[in-house]
């Protein structure tokens, strides 16, 4: 078939060259629509159901929101596990699906269960599912804020903006004096003007919104004046709804007019709602104003963000999931900057975190090594080959496969990143052109000399043709080697799945590319444009047209100083095997000292910094240390700015207790710091040492992408997470502060906490059954009164053009938090007589859960950990041997999680996989060759490459990581196809009648400048990832590492090893008659 396709190639040579600038015209189409991002999204197939119910506590929570939810979730196809966290007053549920649900499909059937379990939940809980996004969709925050107060610089007066006594004038006419009231208005600037504008930019699944105070008409009823009149509150909330209506009557007839009759009846302003009637009492109207005060007012809040201190609102572009991410966030950034000239005076939205920089950072040095790397690549092949319109040829090849692979990625819904593009070696890619090339070259010599003349245009041809069809066979089966030992990278399963597979499926869709054109194009053009070379002159004046003759003088010295060491090599079998064998054990011993890890940290170039404090500080409490916080690390001179968000955000993506601040440290450009050679574990270190200052605060270091990565896939923030489950939190709180404590005395432990739990205090009001049936009161008329007190009910909406605010009566903020004021909360009998809370009610405060975690339904405490300084298998395997003595309570068990469950996945699949790949490279070894002893010889050129890795890790001090792991298998199919096609070589000289040592010499010694320009190109191409120090550079480093230093090993000890023994085996090999070797 190959030959078939080489002699229509080079028959049909212009239509091969249309096709191929066909192809690279679509592939330039398919670039621009390719989607491009920092990193793959290794966001699992999950879907959350958040619930909110301010009255319930976490283990209320737990019983009648988040176990009906678990439980009903239960036997949807595709759930793979559930995991839950329950805290006051919130719930959220987390079903995880397997890779092949679509997302879509599980997101219906959640909905349908969540409907379904809608009649377990209690009253008034609406369960809701977040924006449909993943670990990378947060790709656009800003912060919303007054620009600062100066008095040269006051609004006209009537005009909206600053005025004097740093009063703010609304568009709307409000005065706003203070702190709350502006706070009030940014977050109604951000809800009513920048979210609903931002919504409609392309790509964006929703917009989330956190801080400043959700505006609403308040009602805040006087317990004492309730009591009085015999009201109750729920008398007040009936009495509103019904004066806070507007209804359709039809319509009426007039003179041949129809009118449609409206009764409009809704409450415009506070006069409104005050003047609405309650009841009336011997013959007295009593109005909402004599019993409450009604005015503008705040609904309570889950969360806050602050910026340098201060406090703001701020405001998340949610991409959808499967965006292209820089795109998306440009023009995010784009529709804020138009939103913002619609802003009131002295009010802007001003971007603080905008993911298309990192992007473009990432592509920059992607595009860098690319560009670099192919250069280079082009500059060994004119060296080596010394015929700049074969160079030129086999340089086509690079940007003809990079199209090729760019088409399919499009088809296979990949896109470009750090992993998917990063791996690319322009150098492998060409490997088989530069062997076709190369025996094109020397071909034409040959032939040449044979004739005794420069050859005509039909011989070129028939040499283009026939010198293709001599090398289809063994760069055909090396580059199926190649694409074979890519395979294992394919079965990848989880987070390691996604953040390889796309490196492997471009590197093998480039692959196909590269080995499809080697066939088709390169002979085409081979046949168009390279003449045969000249030969030169000898010594004694008489042309050459021995294997030197079209080579170049680097490829000459280099065969002067090869020659000899081969055929030494070939005389001292046993010295070869000596050196072989202690290669081998180098690489072995040297694997036991490596360290391990699942992938190297991309450096995001920013800061995530996670506070924490005691499960009972307020929001505002912990708002105000967070501001302190922010003002200590604002002003340090390497930091741009810092924002941060406390407790749960709106959408409630990434939810958190109000105990926890998350903030963002946006760094200066390094070039920018007072210490440009500061590293960054240094500079968190100096963070660290302040931040300690902050009393009261516990801190971890990451980054925001791997913060969030981190949370979404396994629940936890940090590196390695040991999950102690069981049922009873007392014991597994011994458990974990055990472990805690074991942890913390392992080299490279930082950031070690265990999960807050415990410690919340409870305000507890224990109903008493028999006191509340004496006055014929059941327990929901209790709750349901403490419930409106306390958490408040909506009682109708006010609106103000296309804005609608709630009408909410609640008890006063002093009310609310007095004990005493509490318990004569007044409770309406249903005789009409009115009773305090106190009466039917025991009220008392005790220390309750903080949070309930679980896990398929188990509960769980998890100890968390990152790990700084060294490798993470190594501090894991010291780690679990340090917790083996922790005796764990009957029932309970331990898992070990986090970034190391990852390492372990990917480590326990490819030692299955990876074997059998060996054997299916075995087998297609003999079939090339169809000797089981060339073959095995062939297959020992790959323990020899990976030596070479090995070493170059151990020097470079890096460990092995899945990302070190695919430069091995690199190597593995580069070292192979060399031994292929140096058997191949030797071979032929068996054939042609050589002594077996002999064609050894011989063999080897004619495909020197193939064997060392495929190594050599695949070397260079991978040089600028080895030495780049850009954005993303960390990830790519291993695996250029692996590649140099193994073809480094491999191309030596291939050309030293293969030739020895191959000679042997020949001369063992019955086939080979001695009569007719000379």
């Amino acid at each position: 078939m190959f030959n078939i396709i080489i002699e229509a190639a080079v028959r049909f040579r212009w239509l091969m060259v249309f096709l191929a600038a066909l192809i690279a015209c679509f592939g330039l189409f398919q670039l621009s629509k390719l989607p491009v991002d920092a990193v793959p999204d290794i966001t699992n197939r999950q879907v959350q159901i958040n619930t909110i119910a301010p009255a319930l506590t976490p283990e209320q929570i737990e019983r009648q929101v988040t176990y009906p939810l678990e439980t009903a979730l239960a036997g949807i196809p595709g759930l793979n596990t559930t995991r839950s966290l329950s805290r006051n007053g919130f719930s959220q549920v987390t079903a995880i699906f397997t890779d092949k649900t679509d997302i879509y499909f599980a997101r219906q059937q959640v909905a349908e269960r969540m409907r379904e379990a809608a009649g377990d939940l209690p009253d008034n809980v609406s369960p809701m599912l977040p924006p449909v996004t993943t670990g990378l969709g947060e790709v656009l925050m800003w912060t919303v804020d007054f620009r600062p107060f100066d008095p040269k610089k006051l609004a006209k007066p009537g005009q909206a903006g600053w005025h004097e006594g740093e009063v703010y004038l609304t568009p709307e006419g409000d005065r706003l004096a203070t702190a709350q009231e502006r706070a009030t208005y940014l977050r109604t600037v951000q809800d009513w003007i920048i979210a609903p504008q931002m919504r409609s930019s392309p790509g964006l699944a929703g917009v989330d919104t956190v801080g400043g105070y959700v505006k609403e008409y308040g009602i805040y009823p006087d317990s004492a004046r309730l009591a009085a009149y015999r009201l109750g509150l729920a008398d007040l909330v009936q009495a509103l709804e019904r004066s806070n209506v507007q209804a359709g009557a039809g319509f009426v007839q007039r003179a041949g007019e129809g009118l449609v009759v409206r009764a409009d009846g809704l409450a415009l302003t506070t006069d409104d709602l005050a003047q609405s009637p309650v009841a009336t009492k011997d013959g007295v109207v009593i109005r909402v104003a004599d019993v409450a005060e009604v005015g503008l007012g705040r609904a309570p809040r889950l969360g806050a963000a602050s910026r340098n201190g201060h406090e703001a609102v701020l405001g998340t572009a949610l991409m959808i999931a499967g965006g292209n991410s820089r795109t998306v966030a440009q023009a995010a950034a784009e529709r804020l900057a138009q939103v913002n000239e619609s802003l009131p005076a002295d009010i802007f939205a001003e971007p603080v975190l905008d993911r298309s920089v990192l992007v473009n950072s990432t592509v920059k040095t992607v595009a860098k090594n690319l560009t670099e790397g192919a250069l280079l690549v082009v500059v060994v092949l004119f060296l080596l080959l010394g015929n700049f319109r074969a160079a030129a040829i086999t340089a086509l090849v690079i940007p003809l496969s990079f199209l090729f692979a760019v088409i399919g990625m499009n088809k296979f819904g990949i896109s470009g990143n750090l992993m998917s593009l990063g791996a690319l070696d322009f150098g492998i890619l060409v490997d088989g052109a530069v062997i076709v090339i190369e025996s094109t070259l020397l071909m034409l010599g040959k032939r040449r000399a044979e004739l005794g003349r420069p050859l005509n245009a039909m011989e070129r041809l028939r040499v283009a043709a026939d010198s293709a069809k001599k090398m289809a066979r063994p760069a055909a089966f090396g580059q199926m080697i190649i694409l074979l030992v890519f395979a294992p990278i394919l079965t990848l399963e989880g987070v390691e799945g996604k953040t390889f597979q796309p490196m492997a499926a471009t590197f093998m869709l480039a692959l196909i590319g590269a080995f499809i054109f080697s066939f088709t194009f390169v002979p085409a053009m081979a046949a168009l444009l390279v003449r045969d070379p000249k030969p030169h002159a000898n010594k004694d004046g008489k042309d050459s047209h021995d294997n030197e003759e079209h080579e170049t003088a680097i490829i000459r010295v280099l065969r002067r100083r090869i020659e000899p060491a081969i055929q030494g090599a070939i005389r001292r079998p046993k010295a070869v095997l000596a050196g072989a064998l202690m290669m081998l054990v180098m690489g072995v011993v040297g694997f036991t000292m490596l360290g391990r890890e699942f992938m190297p940290t991309l450096d995001e170039g920013n800061l995530a910094m996670q506070a924490l404090r005691v499960p009972s500080t307020s929001l505002e409490q912990s708002l105000a240390m967070q501001l302190a916080l922010e003002r200590s690390i604002a002003a340090e001179p390497e930091v741009v700015t810092v924002f941060s968000r406390t407790g749960t955000a709106e959408a409630a993506i990434d939810p958190m207790p109000t105990n926890i601040s998350d903030s963002v440290i946006v760094l200066k450009p390094r070039k920018d710091w007072p210490d440009s050679s500061l590293s960054k574990e240094d500079l968190i270190a100096r963070f660290e040492k302040i931040a300690a200052s902050q009393i009261g605060n516990s801190f971890e270091f990451s980054q925001p992408i791997e913060l969030r990565f981190n949370e979404l896939i396994s629940g936890v923030r940090t590196d390695l997470a040991v999950m102690i489950y069981g049922d009873n939190f007392e014991q597994l709180q011994a458990v974990a502060d055990q472990v805690a404590l074991k942890l913390r005395n392992v080299e490279g432990a930082a950031d070690v906490r265990v999960e807050q739990i415990s410690g919340l205090p409870t305000l507890n009001v224990a109903i008493d059954h028999l006191a509340a049936a004496q006055y014929g009161l059941t327990a929901a008329d209790v709750s349901d009164a403490l419930a409106t007190g306390i958490g408040g009910a909506a009682a109708g909406k006010i609106f103000e053009g296309d804005r609608r605010f709630d009408v909410v009566v609640r008890l006063g903020d002093d009310a609310r938090n007095d004990p005493d004021q509490l318990a004569s909360l007044p409770i309406a009998t249903p005789t009409g007589g009115i009773v305090p809370l106190s009466s039917v009610a025991r009220i008392d405060i005790s220390e309750g859960p903080n949070q309930i975690s679980r896990n398929n339904g188990s509960r769980r405490v998890v100890v968390q950990a990152n790990v700084r300084g060294r490798d993470l298998g190594g501090f894991v395997g010291e780690a679990q041997a340090a917790v083996k003595d922790v005796q764990l309570p009957p029932g309970a068990h331990m898992t070990w999680g986090g970034q190391f469950e990852n390492l372990q996945r990917a480590e326990k699949r490819l030692l299955t996989v990876v074997p059998i790949v060996f054997l299916l490279i075995g087998s297609l070894l003999f079939m090339a060759l169809g000797s089981a002893k060339e073959a095995g010889l062939v297959f020992s050129c790959v323990p020899l490459a990976l030596v070479g890795g090995i070493l170059a890790l151990l020097v470079r001090g890096m460990p092995f990581s899945v990302s070190a792991a695919v430069g091995f298998i690199a190597v593995s199919g580069v070292a192979t196809l060399n031994g292929l096609v140096l058997m191949q070589a030797i071979r032929e000289r068996l054939d042609a009648g050589d002594s077996p040592l002999i064609a050894a010499m011989n063999g080897a010694g004619s495909r020197i400048r193939a064997v060392v320009t495929t190594a050599l190109v695949a070397i260079v191409g991978f040089i600028p990832m080895a030495i780049a120090s850009g954005s993303g550079a960390e990830v790519q480093k291993p695996l250029a590492t692996v590649v140099i230093g193994g073809l480094l090993t491999a191309t030596v000890l291939t050309l030293l090893v293969l030739p020895t023994f191959a000679g042997r085996l020949a001369k063992s090999d019955p086939k080979v008659e001695p009569e007719t070797a000379h």
